[in-house]
């Protein structure tokens, strides 16, 4: 069977860095085994790229639209108060810089496309709902399914929260709804021929006329070669690690409060990995309690070292309270560690009871106080985890891997190339 000619708009795709840029990157690079993809992406990217042995002009294609992104960057930067924060403020310097990318795609490849060069037009990155495509109402003047996603984002704060989101600089978030009034939205919704949706708030948030194009399909997975190691804890005491950036909305103060008890009587370890403007008081914390012999603070790590340490380990533990896509959740899971959750939003939809343990969502002291019994649970029933660790690093294995991904979406090809086919249902939210 020959496959579909699919051109890939990853205007972030990098396999150097982290976040959206990693997803950008691993999943165009994956679809290559289920279809003969060339890749657009931003000149930013060409060094990590090319070094991958992509060929320019033949599989891949980089557009500089720095004359506009750049100053719209620097000024997000200003405004966010913070790297790392800021994030709604951040999305809407790219909302209003990523129509001059797609432009600029088009002027490179709209002849081909109305030509026929490619059988379907698929934006994988921007992952945000809240950037409409320009290109899509084009593509389907030409005939050329446009698919678009995996779309992820604006997660609503829980209550009770506030604090974190001032601290976050999330002062655009109580604005965010707006964006669904935007005419570019809608129409790049309307000439979509499929709209894959990351997580359940993201596909509630499409319109009900729209949703017989939503397929769910969460955005994150894991490269085997990159998380190959089995998890080995050893012997008692019970051991856990904390992986993110030491911020508000993540919880690692809520951790350390929720486990106190176990860690000062020794039943508990925890391994805190990651860096971040809250290290600081975290330690001050850990100092106050009494708990610096059973917690250690490791900063950034690479990630050789991050599965090393994690590898130690039985369970991660990740109270984070406005997740996305949650691919920490993902890794622990692959490498063998029962994650234990907030059920909200990502992590909440990646872990099930059968390969995991979640607490409610509520105020920072139900989930403290939910967390600290969770955790008592396993100590005194530590039996648990094994059937726990064996489903969850198996399906991973099974659905969210890169190569699973990709086979995925080769199911969404085949139905907007042929719509008798039926809508495929990959997982279920």
């Amino acid at each position: 069977m020959t496959l579909p000619r699919v051109l890939a708009i990853a205007e972030a795709a990098n396999p150097d860095w982290v976040s959206v840029p990693l997803v950008g990157w691993s999943l165009a690079h994956a679809l290559r085994e289920v279809a003969d993809v060339h890749l657009v992406t931003h000149v930013r990217n060409r060094e990590a790229v090319l070094r991958q042995g992509y060929i320019e002009g033949n599989s891949v294609t980089f557009i500089d639209s720095d004359r506009l992104a750049r100053p719209l960057w620097q000024l997000g930067e200003v405004l966010r108060f913070g790297k790392g924060r800021g994030w709604t403020t951040v999305q809407a310097m790219a909302a209003l810089a990523y129509p001059h990318f797609e432009r600029l795609v088009w002027r490179e490849f709209g002849p081909l496309i109305r030509a026929g060069a490619f059988d379907i037009v698929h934006r994988i990155t921007p992952l945000s709902p809240t950037i409409s495509s320009p290109i899509a109402r084009k593509c389907a003047r030409a005939g050329v399914p446009f698919v678009l996603g995996p779309l992820n984002g604006g997660v609503p704060w829980p209550e009770g929260f506030n604090a974190e989101r001032l601290a976050e600089r999330e002062v655009l978030s109580y604005l965010r709804s707006a964006y669904r009034y935007l005419p570019g939205r809608n129409r790049t919704l309307r000439h979509a021929a499929a709209i894959l949706t990351g997580s359940g708030h993201t596909r509630s948030e499409i319109p009900e006329r729209f949703q017989d194009k939503v397929v769910y399909l969460p955005e994150n997975a894991v490269d085997p070669a990159r998380f190959s190691r089995l998890a080995r804890p050893g012997m008692p005491p019970l051991r856990a690690c904390f992986i993110g950036r030491m911020v508000p909305y993540k919880g690692p103060d809520m951790l350390l409060s929720a486990a106190a008890p176990l860690l000062q009587s020794g039943a508990l370890r925890l391994e805190m990995i990651g860096d971040g403007p809250m290290l600081a008081g975290l330690k001050a914390q850990a100092t106050e309690e009494g708990l610096e012999a059973a917690v250690t603070f490791h900063g950034w790590l690479p990630h050789e070292r991050v599965q090393e340490v994690a590898g130690a380990c039985h369970m991660l533990t990740f109270p984070s309270i406005r997740e996305f896509g949650g691919g920490v959740v993902l890794e622990a899971m692959a490498l063998g560690l029962v994650p234990l959750v907030v059920d909200y939003a990502g992590p909440g939809e990646l872990v099930s009871s059968a390969t995991g343990l979640k607490v409610p969502i509520g105020p920072r002291a139900a989930i403290i106080k939910g967390v600290r019994e969770a955790l008592k649970e396993v100590v005194a029933d530590p039996g648990q985890l094994a059937p726990l660790s064996e489903a969850a690093r198996a399906r991973v294995l099974e659905h969210f891997t890169w190569a699973a991904k990709a086979r995925q979406v080769a199911q969404v090809y085949d139905w907007v190339r042929d719509p008798s086919r039926g809508r495929p249902d990959l997982l279920a939210a």
